[in-house]
């Protein structure tokens, strides 16, 4: 399945995770909260779709089923977090998740991988990035955000994904941004303007 493909159905997490907050954590989800998820889904569709290659989609029932699974399962840890665990220091919380989530993960390489690799720095510099920035920091800040805000608040923010992935491409790589990821980008900013900012309250 294309990335564009996948990034749309991850899209749609911040959604799933409004929803099982309501029933979950009984937060109250407002229209103008729902109104947001729909700007930021159409943002996320519109960054992606120049990436789209309809020729060779690859969508098959296998594929989509993951990507479901993916972000079922992003919005049911994060909904978790936040009604059992929000009390877990960030250090000590953190530690005991990924201890359980290596297990699992071991198992599963045990099962499909030969375990090489190759200690090029590109790799060494793969590997330093998805340990400090995206598993130490990004998680940490995240138990931080649900710890101190509405869950389905902080989902939001997860429309901001796509549209800085792109231009980071952009600035990185050189990869095209054209005016409608553009549009798409200002959409998910928007969208999480009004997913986050709170109503304004009587006095």
């Amino acid at each position: 399945m294309p990335a564009g493909v996948s990034a749309l159905i991850i899209g749609l997490q911040p959604l799933i995770t409004a929803a099982l907050a309501s029933f979950m954590v009984g937060e109250r989800i407002g229209l103008r909260h729902w109104l947001g998820l729909a700007v930021g889904i159409a943002g996320v569709a519109l960054v992606v779709w120049p990436k789209l290659d309809f020729a060779a989609l690859g969508i098959t029932p296998l594929t989509t089923a993951v990507n479901v699974m993916g972000a079922v399962s992003i919005s049911l840890g994060t909904v978790y977090q936040k009604r059992f665990a929000a009390a877990l220091h960030v250090a000590s919380g953190g530690a005991w998740q990924y201890a359980g989530a290596s297990a699992l993960v071991l198992a599963a390489a045990l099962m499909l991988e030969d375990f090489r690799f190759d200690g090029s720095p590109q790799a060494w510099f793969a590997l330093a990035w998805s340990v400090i920035v995206l598993s130490l920091g990004a998680i940490s800040l995240l138990m931080i955000l649900i710890r101190a805000g509405e869950v389905s608040r902080v989902a939001g923010l997860i429309f901001l994904v796509p549209a800085v992935s792109a231009a980071m491409a952009y600035a990185l790589f050189g990869e095209t941004l054209n005016l409608v990821q553009i549009a798409g980008m200002a959409l998910c900013a928007g969208a999480v303007l009004i997913v986050m900012r709170k109503s304004a309250r009587p006095a």
